[in-house]
């Protein structure tokens, strides 16, 4: 598939798609739009975004289609070599996971509004998009870069694969501003959008010294370079999503000092969903659940281990903001009482266990459900994954950790060696891991923490003992995080 993305009316935030398939071989194709993108676990149904859809022979010809369910069409193709697929994406919200078009700015996640045909999804694909001569493109430098004239405004890249190209956001704007880190070779790109004035140095300086202590973790980074791509809001927000070389994030509001630099508070939140996203890259873009390889783009993908990806992704996001030196002790347990907060004065009495509310997430996931039934695998999830680390730290005299585990997730089932396809976990696979490096067995701790709704209220504090902290409750019956 060879896709042409452009907008030709950019104030009615329509994006214009443009789609060829070549090498038809059958009477009759179908044509896919995902139903949902990778990073949220829920149905959005992006078809709902689409107008004017048609298709036409490479003579320009109309070709008769018609829907079969609400984001697939087949198409008749007896006789027919090439199809060329025209439609326009409404795309007006602005967040980690959307798209976006205006006069300025030309934000595109292909998830949303990239068509595949079934059945050849592992094909090579491209991209053309035109840029002009001000504009700069953030994200796509990790795709092959096809050769073009210096005063031909159209740009190609070529994707291994529709799952490549579906994994790759990016922004086409002439406010962009860019820096890059180097470890080992490898280019961590930082780009901002928006009214901002980067303080390249500080961000250069510690987001060097969190992504040295993740890739101390697993070993070495998975890929060849990677995108940190933020853009900043006039209006308070925070939302990330990971992908398999970039980070798409939005954070707001972009309120800044007299010399045009933003306040600690948003450099903090900052350093935290930047930290979080980049442990994804291994942590679910590369180590992922046996139900999500391949992803089914059509329907739901039902798995109940979202509270390793999310959890433990959680759980070390801010602690390797505190173990390499970014946060001190201080700001690393106001993290935690944060996340303590979160869980204990909302969801501890909830009657779902995480495994219930791993599998549930694509009913209710990202929604207010009704009262005292889920639990959060981003925050519940980061208390287990503490409770294990300090579990497996304290029955091993400190010889191993929750990072022995990760090791041997990412050794077993997430590093890809001779070109062999990804090996998804099990819920079984990461238990036994567990067991392996704990040198023991760990029943209690799976049906305690993980199978059932029973509060972690007093096993936290147990082990929080062993560093010197205890969670309590204020004359207000919320929780707070005291050092003892």
């Amino acid at each position: 598939m060879n896709y042409k993305i452009y907008s030709k009316n950019p104030s009615t935030h329509l994006i214009d798609i443009e789609a060829q398939l070549t090498d038809i071989q059958l009477d009759s194709i179908e044509l896919q739009l995902p139903s949902w993108r990778p990073g949220r676990y829920e149905l959005q149904n992006f078809a709902k975004n689409i107008q004017q859809f048609s298709v036409f022979d490479e003579n320009e010809n109309r070709l008769n289609f018609f829907k079969i369910r609400k984001d697939r069409w087949k198409v008749e193709t007896k006789g027919i070599k090439k199809i060329i697929v025209r439609y326009s994406y409404f795309a007006k919200t602005i967040n980690a996971g959307s798209s976006f078009v205006d006069e300025n700015i030309l934000y595109v996640n292909p998830v949303n509004l990239c068509i595949y045909a079934e059945g050849r999804m592992n094909e090579n694909c491209f991209l053309e998009i035109e840029v002009t001569d001000n504009q700069l493109v953030a994200g796509l430098n990790t795709a092959l870069k096809l050769n073009h004239s210096p005063t031909d405004p159209v740009f190609k890249w070529e994707f291994h694969d529709f799952y490549h190209l579906a994994d790759s956001p990016f922004i086409v704007s002439a406010s962009l501003k860019h820096d890059f880190y180097e470890i080992k070779g490898i280019k961590f790109h930082l780009w901002f959008e928006g009214k901002i004035n980067p303080d390249f140095e500080r961000i250069k300086k510690d987001f060097t010294k969190f992504t040295k202590e993740q890739i101390k973790v697993f070993g070495q980074f998975p890929e060849k370079e990677y995108h940190f791509i933020t853009w900043i809001l006039p209006t308070a927000f925070y939302h990330g999503v990971e992908h398999r070389n970039s980070t798409m994030q939005v954070l707001g509001p972009d309120n800044q000092d007299n010399s045009g630099l933003l306040p600690v508070e948003f450099f903090i939140d900052l350093l935290g969903l930047a930290s979080h996203e980049l442990f994804h890259t291994w942590n679910i873009c590369k180590i992922r659940p046996v139900e999500l390889l391949p992803y089914d783009f059509t329907k739901e993908n039902y798995f109940k281990t979202c509270f390793i990806a999310e959890g433990i992704t959680t759980y070390y996001g801010d602690l390797i903001l505190f173990k390499s030196g970014v946060f001190d002790e201080k700001q690393y347990q106001k993290e935690l009482e944060v996340r303590y907060k979160q869980h204990f004065d909302n969801s501890d009495v909830a009657s779902q266990s995480l495994l219930e509310s791993s599998y549930d997430l694509w009913l209710d996931g990202y929604s207010e459900s009704i009262p005292n039934r889920k639990v959060s695998v981003y925050h519940k999830g980061a208390i287990v994954a503490q409770i294990l680390d300090l579990h497996i730290q304290f029955k091993t005299k400190n010889k191993k950790s929750l990072d022995d585990v990760m090791k041997l997730l990412w050794k077993r089932f997430g590093k890809s060696e001779n070109g062999m396809p990804l090996k998804g976990y099990s819920y079984q696979d990461y238990q036994t891991i567990c067991e392996e490096v704990a040198g023991e067995n760990l029943d209690w701790y799976f049906e305690k923490c993980i199978e059932s709704n029973q509060s972690l209220w007093n096993l936290l504090n147990k082990y929080l003992e062993i560093i010197g902290l205890e969670t309590q409750k204020n004359e207000q019956n919320l929780t707070i995080l005291i050092k003892k």
